[in-house]
């Protein structure tokens, strides 16, 4: 077929959200009902459907690697948006009237949709994006539609996260959305995942609501980890805690971990300590560890720092053994 380039409806902001598409039937039309519809007025398929909505600010990249969420991609020849993009695009490939695909894309990425028909969707609003998109969030396969969700700049997406992280929703969903709410919605997204950890019921997703937590931009996820490694209610989440505050923030971090291996009343997060505090620079961790190697009261916890002591293979570590053996 005859290479087409999807032409430009006009100047000015809606011509810089339209991608160019090849090997396309294009047609443009205005939405002027719901998505469920307009998609269902197309048939069964196969085609492609797309549109565009203003995208969470501070993304950066083009996002046109083949996962959607590669933000250090860039496509030849597209611009190098130094202030980030302004626009996400969300496409939908359907297949017996079902959704066969789903991505997210900016306006930079060039397509090629294979010969298929593609329908361009003008005027659809954020509200309604939001919508079908939460419609699409399934337990066996969540991850594209909340990483869409999570695109969109506006209350309605911080709302649909909310209320994909809410108990009623199954785990899966619930750690996934998390991990959105921390990596792209801002103190919004921290605010939800301080929800989680005080009222989340399943100890394995609130321990993966810790590591959300150190994805965050936010200054006070610092805090939180801080928070959450001190008073938290679980010895599996305070130890998780202490590893991600250590991978996040080392100089915040050494104070910290160094009161839990004195301190927490669980031996197993004690050994975590030690573990998160191999996590820091050497220059912080290896002498905190050789600390807790001489005068940890608990010998097991004096063991496993000599354990890490070993796997440093650190001259300060070396030179405290050749001292022990003496």
């Amino acid at each position: 077929m005859k290479t087409l380039f999807a032409t430009i409806l006009t100047a000015g902001c809606l011509a810089a959200q339209q991608p160019e598409v090849e090997n396309a039937r294009l047609e443009t039309r205005a939405l002027s009902g719901s998505l469920r519809s307009e998609l269902a007025q197309h048939g069964a398929g196969p085609f492609w459907a797309a549109w565009s909505e203003p995208i969470v600010p501070g993304r950066h990249g083009d996002m046109c690697w083949s996962n959607g969420n590669n933000e250090d991609s860039h496509t030849l020849s597209a611009p190098v948006r130094l202030e980030g993009q302004t626009a996400v695009l969300v496409l939908v490939r359907i297949e017996s009237s079902q959704v066969d695909r789903l991505r997210v894309a900016s306006p930079d990425c060039r397509f090629d949709a294979g010969g298929l028909p593609f329908y361009w969707l003008t005027g659809v609003p954020a509200q309604e994006s939001v919508a079908w998109l939460k419609a699409q969030v399934t337990e066996k396969n969540p991850d594209r539609a909340l990483l869409a969700i999570a695109m969109h700049s506006g209350a309605a997406a911080d709302q649909a996260l909310d209320d994909l992280a809410a108990p009623a929703e199954p785990p899966r969903v619930r750690e996934k959305t998390a991990f959105w709410l921390g990596n792209a919605r801002g103190a919004h997204g921290l605010d939800a995942l301080r929800r989680m950890l005080a009222n989340d019921p399943d100890l394995r997703v609130r321990e993966q609501v810790v590591f959300a937590v150190s994805q965050s931009k936010e200054p006070a996820a610092v805090a939180t980890l801080i928070d959450e490694a001190k008073n938290d209610k679980t010895p599996q989440v305070r130890s998780k805690a202490l590893f991600w505050l250590a991978q996040k923030a080392a100089r915040q971090a050494a104070e910290t971990i160094g009161s839990a291996v004195v301190n927490d009343p669980d031996r197993a997060v004690k050994e975590q300590a030690v573990f998160a505090l191999t996590q820091l620079p050497a220059a912080q961790g290896v002498p905190l560890l050789i600390g807790v190697a001489k005068n940890n009261a608990d010998p097991a916890v004096r063991k496993k720092a000599m354990f890490w002591l070993g796997q440093s293979k650190d001259p300060r570590a070396m030179e405290f053994f050749a001292q022990v053996l003496k």
